[in-house]
């Protein structure tokens, strides 16, 4: 709803005069109950990287992403010296507590603190972290020091026919934004892009949601979930798809 009008008659949209510009992440380590992010290095895990990697034989991880698999430990630290060593993508290693190995990847990007907006993307979670807590604990304090930082939204995008990824997406309480039609080439196909987002005002009720699914006591003696994620997000989402 548009809250004002100017001298022309022209809805205008409320005022965000007690907000300023958002704080550049930097490389610091995120840590949590399950897992740590740390900054991503070569020296420090891409072999464990790899090798986690590896479990998905049939190198399904990489279909949606604009590139990989890769044929050798080397070509993967090629790729992360000459890639993944920049300032915006930001990049992180995702750590396992239990193990002490990095088992996935995360990273920020579309970095705009003059508009408080910021992505995450660049996911790649290996088998070793798939369908565990360390996935969602590992995008909760992503989301969680994106607005402690000043951000007023946060993205996620993905190709359009990720429905897994789509589906995560809603279920951490990002709401479905649209399609933006052949955003992209990716290994000579077309891409389609789905768009989702958060913003800030939404950020209490999520952090309570993710507080509330991670504690210990919402799982039982064999790890199951006693209440689902989706259903603590659910009250934010203003669309879904």
């Amino acid at each position: 709803m548009h809250s004002d009008t100017n001298l022309f008659g022209q809805p205008l949209d409320f005022l965000v005069s007690d907000w300023k510009p958002a704080s550049q992440p930097v490389h610091k380590t995120l840590v949590g109950h399950f897992c740590r992010l740390e900054p991503l290095g070569t020296e420090l895990h891409a072999a464990d990287l790899y090798a986690a990697n590896a479990l998905d034989t049939e190198g399904k991880n990489w279909t949606y992403l604009p590139y990989g698999p890769f044929e050798s430990l080397s070509s993967y630290c090629r790729w992360i010296d000459q890639f993944c060593t920049t300032t915006d993508p930001l990049f992180f290693a995702i750590i396992d507590h239990g193990t002490g190995k990095a088992v996935g990847v995360a990273s920020y990007l579309r970095i705009d603190p003059a508009n408080g907006s910021v992505e995450v993307g660049h996911l790649n979670f290996s088998p070793l972290m798939q369908r565990t807590p360390i996935a969602t604990e590992a995008m909760y304090l992503m989301m969680k020091e994106a607005f402690a930082l000043g951000f007023r939204r946060y993205e996620w995008k993905c190709n359009a026919l990720n429905m897994p990824s789509r589906s995560a997406a809603q279920r951490l309480g990002l709401s479905f934004e649209g399609i933006f039609r052949q955003a992209a080439v990716h290994k000579g196909r077309n891409r389609d892009t789905a768009w989702y987002a958060t913003i800030d005002k939404e950020w209490s009720i999520l952090n309570e949601a993710f507080d509330t699914w991670l504690s210990p006591t919402n799982f039982d003696e064999n790890g199951r979930q006693r209440i689902a994620l989706s259903k603590l997000t659910k009250p934010v989402l203003v669309q879904l798809g």
